[in-house]
């Protein structure tokens, strides 16, 4: 008898030894266990130790962590006709393990197609111009759409940006030209500003000079002077302004006929 119930109580220990071992679980702190009872969920346990009834429950892991999905490139027509190969990265985590094993097959596969559609679909009401230079904006409103279609599946769409932008080779040419001419234009314009400026500057010089004749001299002096310093075979000096002005001065007083006064 002693030995029966010895043998019995061995039995036990190992059975409860066993159900002890199978039902502890760890779960790590950037995850949670989703308990399922006899096929009902019965909420999500974790981080750290908790115990489960083996052959009745069973426990599926959810990360929590911060995933990346490549949104791989979409050849999408634009608003204006032109056909562009887009790619974008979309950032989500899980914020309800519960619905998203329970209300979703596959929360990533499914937070990819809807991320693939609303790209195209914003995209293709955008110009080329927005696309290229309003990028944020677009971003902004990737975000917010995914993540609407995404909340019911307990998934936080946090971010989305759009990383290339491929154009047709015809194109980039048109760019190109485009940029080059734009170039152009401004060293034109800064050209044309330029004489202008030079010429407002040399108005007013011949302004102060003619308001002072004896700096009108001077200035005639001092280029003789850079001319001499040439080293030129032939200089020929001009003659005063003021003597032209005193012939000027005098010839009205002159008779007209030629005879003398």
């Amino acid at each position: 008898m002693d030995n029966g119930f010895f043998w019995f109580a061995l039995f036990v220990l190992i059975v409860v030894g066993i159900v002890l071992v199978n039902g502890v679980r760890i779960v790590p702190e950037y995850e949670r266990g989703v308990i399922f009872r006899l096929g009902r969920v019965i909420g999500a346990r974790g981080p750290g130790l908790f115990f489960i009834i083996p052959l009745v429950d069973q426990m599926t892991k959810v990360n929590m962590q911060v995933a990346t999905e490549d949104i791989p490139p979409q050849d999408i027509i634009t608003r204006d006709n032109v056909t562009v190969a887009v790619n974008a990265v979309a950032y989500h985590r899980v914020v309800d393990p519960v619905r998203a094993i329970v209300d979703v097959q596959d929360y990533r596969f499914a937070t990819s197609q809807i991320a693939q559609t609303t790209l195209r679909s914003i995209i293709g009401q955008a110009d080329l111009d927005e696309l290229l230079i309003n990028r944020d904006e677009i971003n902004s409103r990737l975000q917010t759409i995914i993540d609407e279609e995404t909340n019911p599946w307990g998934v936080k769409v946090t971010n989305v940006e759009v990383k290339d932008v491929e154009l047709p080779e015809t194109m980039r040419r048109a760019m190109a030209r485009q940029a080059e001419a734009e170039r152009d234009r401004r060293a034109k314009v800064i050209n044309a500003q330029g004489e202008k400026e030079a010429a407002l500057t040399l108005a007013e010089a011949a302004r102060d000079l003619e308001a002072h004749p004896a700096a009108m001299q001077l200035r005639l002096l001092s280029t003789m002077t850079e001319v001499a310093s040439e080293q030129n075979s032939t200089l020929v000096f001009p003659v005063p302004v003021e003597l032209l002005r005193f012939f000027e001065a005098v010839r009205p007083a002159l008779p007209q006929d030629g005879s003398k006064p």
